[in-house]
């Protein structure tokens, strides 16, 4: 089976970490993969196994993706929107593909409009035609106006044979945050979290009853990392090992400056690919909410007080979170003020760890597996 597999990230890595899981679930299942990446390259996103083709990179200008830029830092013009779309149209004309795979769209990166379009009146156009099916994470964004949720549900309608929901419905439905879920019912499957499999410890003791502070990427990251430095004195956890992981779009000058003002029994260093060991062993993780770290320390079943990242526009961490906090998985908290964070890292300290319990966490293997079988029942 051959896979076309579009994902582009615009600010952490998040989509691509979860894509790379996904891509790797389906060069297991026996199918040749190839992402066509719309990002700058990641490190922290393993596509082992995995053809990569990299589009001109695009990247969001701010948090609350005001602009859309080029790797220069200028924003995209339809002079760069076309280099774009002909060299993805080429790389699909390129093979003959049994399913074509799309990450987010239409549900989000309608930015990109000018180029998935294209793309999919090719794949409904070529014969034989592909399978073609949507990637998308439990609760989106959510967005005021109905008419843009009927938009999105006869986008997929048109195009989508398949809807991947990388999710659990037992924790929460598509329809909480897409309430136009049961125009395309018949669409959607739900795949369980995708979460990283579970590996054995790393050598060393990194992480052992320590305070594991992490920001994903790190591109929003610097806020957190300095309210837990400034918490660290006021909590009862004031005498442990801390250990703030710092992401690799965390800007230079914020990560020099977070170094020089940590103190005696901080670590400060880069995001490390064994985190979810360090969540294994730690006493405590601090963190946003967003979709990977969530599932890394569901997975890793410990203590956790996670702090939403805030944006106009931007519900989705604290929809997370604050569903997990009442499910009593994880202590939530809104705020970035220390004596706050400090108050919320105690409470979590004296509770003991509450993993979730009959929530699915095998999505990427799901993910691969139903989509597998849905071009095997097309091939007839």
């Amino acid at each position: 089976m051959n896979v076309l597999f579009h994902v582009q990230h615009l600010l952490g890595i998040g989509h691509l970490r979860r894509a790379a899981l996904i891509a790797r679930a389906l060069v297991a299942e026996g199918a040749a993969v190839t992402v066509v990446q719309g990002g700058r390259p990641e490190a922290g996103a393993d596509f082992t196994g995995v053809r990569v083709v990299p589009l001109p990179a695009a990247r969001a200008a701010d948090a609350a993706f005001s602009a859309i830029l080029d790797d220069a830092g200028r924003p995209i013009d339809d002079a760069w929107k076309a280099r774009r779309r002909e060299r993805l149209l080429d790389v699909f004309a390129a093979a003959r593909w049994d399913a074509v795979l799309i990450e987010t769209f239409p549900f989000g990166r309608r930015q990109f409009r000018f180029e998935l379009e294209p793309l999919l009146e090719a794949a409904y156009r070529v014969s034989p035609r592909p399978l073609v099916a949507g990637s998308v994470r439990d609760i989106l964004v959510e967005k005021a106006d109905p008419a843009r949720h009927e938009s999105v549900a006869a986008t997929v309608r048109r195009w989508f044979d398949l809807v991947l929901v990388h999710g659990d419905p037992t924790l929460i439905p598509f329809d909480a945050t897409f309430p136009a879920a049961d125009r395309i019912a018949d669409r959607l499957r739900y795949t369980g979290y995708v979460t990283a499999a579970a590996a054995a410890d790393a050598p060393g003791d990194d992480g052992r009853d320590e305070i594991v502070v992490s920001v994903g990427g790190g591109a929003v990251g610097a806020p957190l990392l300095r309210a837990a430095l400034a918490a660290r004195s006021l909590s009862c956890a004031a005498d442990a090992r801390w250990r703030l992981l710092a992401g690799a779009d965390l800007p230079a000058q914020a990560r020099e400056e977070i170094r020089r003002s940590a103190p005696d029994g901080i670590v400060v260093e880069a995001a490390r690919a064994d985190f979810p060991a360090l969540l294994r062993r730690c006493r405590l993780s601090i963190s946003q909410a967003g979709y990977n770290t969530v599932m890394d320390v569901l997975a890793a079943g410990c203590r956790a007080v996670l702090v939403p990242f805030v944006a106009p526009g931007e519900t989705e961490q604290h929809r997370r979170a604050h569903l997990l906090a009442a499910k009593g998985a994880v202590v939530a908290i809104d705020s970035l003020e220390p004596r706050a964070l400090a108050r919320a890292i105690d409470a979590a300290l004296v509770r003991p760890p509450r993993p979730l319990q009959g929530v699915s966490m095998d999505g990427a293997a799901r993910s691969a597996r139903l989509l597998c079988q849905a071009v095997g029942r097309a091939r007839g």
